[in-house]
């Protein structure tokens, strides 16, 4: 596992991520999409797991899932796990905010 660190409070990360617009960061030699809804944020590949669409301009809905724009597939953003459609599941990175900015951790 590798640790990324972003920003260096949490109005750092505020500002960097606005509430439900979806922002692509590199991670080392991964690219990684970032989402926050409210006060929890979301690490997530950037791409869907069934035909690879980008996931950067997909919707949100009320169950914390991401919905696909090109075929509605629905990933839930917790675990990634595929609420509708057939394919594997999405990736998702563990997140945690706290008072020196966002804590992404990758698997190596």
């Amino acid at each position: 596992m590798r640790e990324f660190q972003l920003g260096n409070s949490k109005k750092d990360i505020w500002e960097m991520i606005p509430e439900r617009k979806i922002k692509k960061v590199r991670l080392g030699d991964k690219e990684v999409a970032v989402l926050r809804l409210k006060d929890t944020i979301y690490a997530f590949e950037p791409f869907c797991p069934h035909r690879g669409a980008s996931l950067l301009t997909a919707f949100t809905n009320s169950k914390e899932e991401i919905i696909c724009p090109l075929h509605q597939y629905r990933f839930d953003l917790k675990t990634g796990q595929v609420k509708s459609g057939y394919c594997r599941e999405m990736e998702v990175y563990p997140c945690s905010l706290g008072e020196n900015g966002l804590t992404i951790t990758i698997p190596q």
